[in-house]
């Protein structure tokens, strides 16, 4: 069906021909100019890669022709089996490693895969890392190492348990208070590794899991991406059981959304909100998100008397950001929460554990926290592209049609009006035009999307 490459890594469907999908070869030609990539960075007697991989069914295939070929490259290889990305990050940093791949295709359906790439800080390669990667791809002049340089695999299964630890030992993860309150929360795992990881850290913190698509199989009960209109069952689960509140993460278990005790979605975007608020009355700082997340934290941001400052779509550039401003908190709108204290990744374990700190001391429910932030409602909406659309032009002419308002070009184009905005970006990892926009109800921002969907349609038949 397809083959993205990107900086951000190498993402595509299961089977087809070579070089337009994910096949046996593309994975293999990517692992190796990784690799080299990584031999570059240092010049010494032994590398070190950890490879973690989802539960989806393509995964064991793809991490055994991954780790094979860095063997071959005579690169030592920490197997960490199922795991979730930001367990793998955590394990770069622990283990000294060279690097780091999770092989995972984040929210997409079940039919993909991809090659997530980390440098040894268990962090997304740079625009210029990940460029370096591509370009030895492409020119294929790659040397495997001779027989007896060759790497070696060792099996690692302790990470989810260390990973945890690390959670549990951070000041603002509030272990006591959390026990006390007797949570009792519904886990939709999306048969994953979130749904191994998830309950552990639920069990360790004194908290009942109910457990709901558990069985890491890779057969997604559901679209994976955490929305509204795909988590009917988990929202009935909550009130079935009549539970504080249900969780969701997606495959890889970098995205984290909220089901309230009365079974309404809390917003994926209110996932970094109200963990920032909690963060920011500990811990005076600033915070980041990227242009497609909501204003509401801008606005808790401000209300701590601190500074928000808005990145790039992806997760490099806000953690960039996130550097250049010290920032104690920050993230994705999507539900990704980078927490500095732990490591520089969107990571949901430990959004998990600082949103039950935050209602243990708040001693409230989830519907009434939620009701105490800005009501901003959003709406995420996309335009499938055609080989013949031309997408830079498409967006020019949009920022040249609304010049007399404020206008950010960083990434894309985000229009920002008095009362709502939108920001319309190609996608790195799907071959669509992603539109964003934000209002003070939900029917003014579906609105406000459909009409620009209608008018770039209308551009691109000019």
């Amino acid at each position: 069906m397809t083959l993205i490459k990107s900086i951000s890594g190498i993402r595509g469907t299961i089977g087809g021909p070579q070089k337009e999908n994910l096949t046996p070869i593309d994975a293999v030609t990517y692992a190796a100019a990784y690799g080299t990539w990584v031999k570059e960075q240092r010049n010494k007697d032994n590398y070190r890669v950890v490879v973690g991989r989802d539960a989806r069914i393509s995964g064991e295939m793809i991490q055994q022709l991954v780790m094979n070929t860095l063997i071959g490259l005579g690169i030592d290889v920490i197997d960490l089996g199922l795991s979730t990305t930001p367990t793998v990050e955590v394990a770069v940093d622990l283990e000294h490693a060279d690097g780091g791949i999770i092989l995972t295709a984040s929210h997409n359906p079940k039919q993909w895969n991809a090659l997530k790439l980390l440098n040894n800080k268990g962090e997304f390669l740079n625009a210029a890392a990940g460029q370096r990667v591509l370009d030895i791809a492409e020119a294929g002049q790659i040397s495997f190492a001779e027989v007896d340089a060759l790497g070696k695999v060792s099996r690692n299964d302790a990470y989810f348990d260390l990973h945890i630890e690390e959670i549990l030992n951070l000041d603002l993860v509030n272990v006591e208070a959390i026990k006390k309150a007797g949570f009792k929360v519904v886990v939709d795992g999306v048969n994953s590794t979130g749904g191994i990881a998830v309950p552990l850290l639920l069990e360790a913190l004194g908290v009942q899991p109910v457990k709901l698509y558990c069985t890491p199989n890779g057969e997604f009960p559901h679209n994976p991406e955490p929305l509204k209109e795909h988590l009917t069952d988990l929202m009935e689960m909550v009130i079935k059981e009549r539970a504080d509140f249900g969780i969701v993460v997606d495959p890889d278990v970098d995205r984290l959304a909220f089901v309230d005790e009365k079974g309404e979605m809390f917003g994926e975007e209110y996932t970094l909100v109200a963990v920032a608020d909690y963060v920011l009355r500990h811990t005076p700082g600033d915070t980041v998100s990227n242009m497609s997340s909501s204003r509401a934290l801008r606005d808790v941001t401000q209300k701590h008397g601190r500074n928000y400052t808005a990145s790039a779509v992806g997760e490099v550039n806000v953690v960039q950001q996130m550097k250049d401003t010290n920032a104690v908190i920050g993230g994705e709108g999507n539900g990704g929460i980078i927490y500095p204290e732990l490591h520089y990744g969107r990571d949901s374990l430990v959004g998990i554990a600082l949103f039950l700190s935050h209602l243990a001391d708040e001693r409230t429910s989830v519907s009434a926290m939620r009701a105490g932030y800005p009501s901003y409602y959003m709406s995420k909406k996309k335009i499938e592209l055609t080989p013949d659309l031309d997408v830079d032009a498409l967006l020019k002419a949009m920022e040249e049609a609304y010049a007399s308002e404020e206008i950010k070009t960083i990434d894309g184009v985000k229009i920002d009006f008095a009362e709502n905005w939108v920001h319309l970006r190609k996608s790195n990892t799907e071959p669509i035009i992603r539109i964003y926009t934000e209002a003070k109800s939900q029917e003014a921002a579906d609105a406000l999307a459909d009409r620009f969907i209608a008018e770039i349609k209308e551009k691109s038949m000019q």
